[in-house]
């Protein structure tokens, strides 16, 4: 009977040392991804309550935490043209990045497999970008405002001009980086140019092109609180101005985690992109 019941039941294994090695391994691991960047943020609210508390105009986490839930509470109300919803005003500059954004893309990338793929063009517009891409941002927004006569396309020319030249640069960077060796066998085998493009170029390419659109975004989503700050209308932009003019420092602190919050959102949808394409 008793070798029955033992065959049925058999017995528990006992945990090794091993298996216990392997779980403070991964322990150790866990909270070391994890801590310093919770300790990282307590610092940084730590310093912020040091200097509210010594700054009476200044408010401090616990302030500033309470106008943020009272914010998020009905973040979509619309009173009217300026009086909307910190919802709206960050779906407003959303969108224009998205605008800017993508003609930069659409322009840019092509552009820089242009100047990568032949020296002539890359040396014809070697001072062009040398001489424009140093050019603050801001110091074309007149010029946006004098040709498109108004303010929301003046916004969008602003982030074109401001997100196109990391595409062009870091595109024309790796096409000008692709072995000869590649080349050599595309003329061995009488490739057609846009097979050229789409077999070996394009591969090769994608890192340093999805690094330019990772630079450009960043740039992009930098550039449009400033030129809302100078145009007005709805965005997160105007409503930091806005909520300044009111001396309503709550709002201008939250936009600013907001910004933050936003971006670092939109690089690592981008990330997670160029692992998605990834030809390693």
């Amino acid at each position: 009977m008793t070798n029955t019941v033992n065959k049925i039941m058999p017995t528990a294994k006992p945990f090794s040392l091993s298996s216990s090695r392997s779980l403070n391994t991964q322990a150790y691991r866990f909270f070391g991804w994890v801590l310093p960047p919770i300790f990282g943020l307590f610092l940084l609210v730590v310093i912020w309550a040091l200097i509210a508390e010594h700054t009476p105009e200044l408010p401090g986490p616990i302030k500033t935490w309470v106008s943020a839930v009272e914010l998020f509470s009905d973040p979509f109300y619309d009173h009217g043209i300026n009086d909307k919803g910190v919802g709206w005003n960050i779906l407003a500059s959303l969108q224009r990045v998205g605008l800017g954004f993508g003609l930069a893309a659409l322009i840019g990338i092509p552009l820089g497999f242009i100047i990568g793929r032949f020296e002539f063009v890359a040396r014809m517009t070697a001072p062009v970008i040398s001489l424009l891409r140093p050019v603050s941002p801001l110091a074309w927004l007149p010029i946006g405002l004098l040709v498109f006569k108004a303010a929301n396309p003046a916004a969008i020319w602003v982030i074109f001009i401001s997100a196109v030249w990391p595409m062009i640069i870091n595109t024309a960077v790796g096409v000008s980086k692709v072995p000869q060796d590649y080349m050599n066998v595309a003329k061995v085998l009488n490739l057609s140019e846009w097979k050229i493009v789409t077999k070996i170029l394009f591969p090769f390419v994608l890192p340093y092109m999805m690094t330019g659109v990772r630079l450009s975004i960043g740039v992009a989503w930098l550039v449009i609180v400033a030129a809302e700050m100078l145009t007005g209308g709805v965005g997160i932009g105007f409503w930091v101005w806005d909520e300044w003019n009111n001396l309503n420092v709550e709002h201008i602190i939250i936009a600013i985690f907001i910004v933050g919050i936003v971006g670092l959102l939109l690089e690592l949808m981008l990330t997670q992109i160029a692992k998605r394409f990834s030809y390693e």
